[in-house]
């Protein structure tokens, strides 16, 4: 399939975990009725992003929120980026974003490789590594739409992680992620489209909705980048659910005419 709609849920998210996992099921439900091949949520949509809150909803698979998400998936026949959720597994607790493929199977999963541990002074202090404990795979999974790359917010500043995800054969990158009021005006729509540019690929930055009462208050503003860097769709801060379409054929077009790819010279950069 060359061209297809891809679907971005972007979820208000409370404190109460079987009332997101509903409501991100009723999303789902309304995206779906649009014909979206990819259905994708954003980071943590079963918890409010906080690290208080990491071990309370933290589950092992198949617990609550998986096995919901692989139930829809298959009822609806779509693929679903199950953007992140807090996994338990062996005492530690991973920021993981599990993909379920048209009957509801487990095709892949990312656990977040780089922990978003900052302190901008006088704006905003958080260390991920507090509760959770990074991911050691660059994740590549294969689909009958094509080869999709996985990764998750604080991810997409590292690029030797999209490039490698490239150079395996992702043609769309998919970030669940949750960007602040400092971070995500500063340098979410930029990211999206130097990686998109780069790699030249679809690049989809899901994001959840904002909540200016929530201690951490993230930025919205869901984003998809073709691969020549331009933006073709976009949301503000409220929740929504944004619709892109990812063109195969303008993909193709892009990587002959300006074959950034081959021109690589490996032998330059060890």
């Amino acid at each position: 399939m060359k061209k297809f709609k891809i679907a971005v849920c972007q979820i208000h998210t409370t404190d109460n975990k079987s009332e997101n996992i509903k409501h991100s099921i009723d999303m789902i439900e309304t995206a779906s009725k649009e014909h979206p091949q990819i259905i994708v949520l954003p980071e943590m949509f079963n918890c409010p992003y906080e690290n208080k809150y990491f071990p309370q909803f933290a589950e092992e698979y198949s617990g609550e929120t998986t096995t919901s998400i692989s139930k829809i998936a298959k009822k609806l026949n779509t693929y679903i980026v199950a953007g992140s959720i807090p996994e338990y597994e062996n005492e530690k607790i991973y920021n993981t974003c599990y993909v379920f493929d048209r009957n509801g199977e487990l095709i892949g999963k990312h656990r977040k490789a780089h922990l978003f541990d900052i302190d901008v002074k006088d704006k905003i202090y958080f260390k991920e590594s507090d509760t959770l404990t990074a991911g050691d795979n660059v994740t590549v999974i294969d689909t009958d739409l094509g080869k999709i790359g996985i990764a998750i917010c604080y991810d997409i500043r590292f690029p030797e992680l999209s490039r490698k995800m490239a150079l395996e054969g992702a043609k769309i990158i998919i970030l669940p992620a949750a960007f602040n009021m400092t971070t995500g005006p500063a340098h979410w729509e930029l990211s999206i489209r130097m990686r998109a540019l780069d790699n030249q690929v679809f690049f989809v930055g899901a994001a959840p909705a904002r909540d200016e009462n929530s201690s951490y208050v993230a930025f919205g503003n869901s984003r998809i980048a073709d691969p020549w860097g331009k933006i073709i769709a976009q949301a503000d801060e409220k929740e929504c659910i944004m619709y892109g379409e990812i063109d195969m054929n303008l993909l193709d077009k892009i990587r002959e005419e300006l074959p950034l790819l081959k021109h690589r010279r490996p032998s330059l950069y060890k």
